[in-house]
């Protein structure tokens, strides 16, 4: 079925991408046989850099042609002999924003539009100022349309300084793998039967969200203990992965019983040697680092080593802590003085992640 439009455009922040966004997008895609997205700010708004807007534009619709543009971006595109072009600032003139768009998608991505699509009045100026301007440069370009989508937002009702304000509190407006990029990652380390998974499981019922279980521990127990170096890094990247897929489902942070720094003493204990893939796993940052240490009597469950196993653990822990420059909160006592004290430590806000 022939669509309405040839080709759309949808300019934004998308800090952050919301429901509105999507809801907007959305509409181009259906009305559109091609979808162009633009996102640029300038500066940025502190904790939206343009790779995690891009990461959630294409994920979430992969079929559009996204483009995130910083003047750092501007200048790895264009060929070195033409003139640099700087990114409107955001206190910019209308018209230089509307033109630097339509210099975008004519110099940049190579087209025009026939449609631009907003929820906001000034779309038909916009429009406008589309076409005098691919016209200026190609006579024959077609007259851009304006698209009005939900502009009294009563479809979605948000916006992006209510979602800066308390991006948890309104959690329902964003997608799961937005939202997740604002989870904290909380990370339990410590010898075997230091009481890990105990803490971690109580704080995720406590703060009514998940916590991840340690891979590792699942492959030691299927494959009876008889693991190779390449387990090593299976068990690195299948833990990460398992962090990542909590966060989809979390609420405001997620519980990881160990990471893959433990994952690299077991290799060094085992085989002697680390493969440089799980060194990079190793160094995975985290919101929050709590070592449990050894302060109780060691349980074996069978699988254990022993009680100076643990104790060499431990020190080992603190001395790559350490050297790592990561800080972390000791976490000893009862289940209730660690609950409490890594709840006190606990971030008060999250910078959204990055992609690695």
């Amino acid at each position: 079925m022939n669509k309405r439009f040839r080709r759309g455009l949808v300019v934004g922040k998308f800090a952050p991408l919301h429901r509105g966004h999507e809801l907007l997008i959305g509409r181009a895609l259906a009305e559109c046989d091609d979808v162009v997205v633009i996102s640029y700010q300038n500066p940025e708004i502190p904790g939206y850099p343009a790779a995690l807007r891009q990461r959630w534009l294409t994920t979430r619709f992969p079929t559009a042609r996204v483009l995130v543009l910083t003047d750092e971006r501007l200048r790895r595109i264009l060929p070195p002999s033409r003139p640099p072009v700087r990114i409107p600032p955001n206190d910019a003139a209308e018209i230089e924003d509307r033109r630097f768009c339509g210099w975008v998608c004519q110099q940049v991505l190579g087209v025009t539009v026939d449609a631009v699509f907003s929820s906001e009045s000034y779309g038909d100026g916009f429009a406008a100022e589309l076409t005098r301007y691919f016209r200026e440069r190609q006579p024959d370009a077609a007259e851009v349309r304006h698209v009005m989508v939900d502009p009294a937002r009563r479809q979605v009702p948000v916006s992006g300084t209510l979602l800066r304000a308390d991006v948890h509190a309104h959690r329902h407006l964003l997608a799961p793998d937005v939202y997740a990029s604002f989870v904290g990652r909380v990370c339990l380390l410590g010898g075997e039967s230091t009481g890990k998974t105990t803490l971690a499981m109580a704080l995720a019922s406590e703060l009514n969200t998940v916590w991840v279980p340690e891979y590792g521990r699942q492959v030691w127990t299927d494959k009876a203990g008889r693991l190779d170096l390449a387990d090593m890094q299976h068990i690195g990247r299948v833990q990460v992965a398992r962090e990542e897929d909590a966060a989809l489902h979390a609420n405001r942070f997620v519980f990881c019983d160990t990471t893959p720094l433990t994952t690299l003493f077991f290799s060094l204990h085992l085989f002697g040697r680390v493969e440089p893939a799980l060194e990079r796993l190793a160094e995975r940052e985290y919101d929050l680092t709590v070592l449990c240490p050894p302060d109780f009597g060691f349980v074996q469950d069978g699988i254990r080593h022993g009680g100076s196993f643990r104790d060499e653990q431990h020190a080992w822990y603190l001395r790559q802590l350490a050297e790592r420059g990561v800080p972390f909160v000791l976490a000893p006592g009862s289940l209730r003085e660690r609950i409490g004290l890594v709840r006190a430590a606990l971030p008060a806000e999250v910078s959204p992640r990055v992609p690695e």
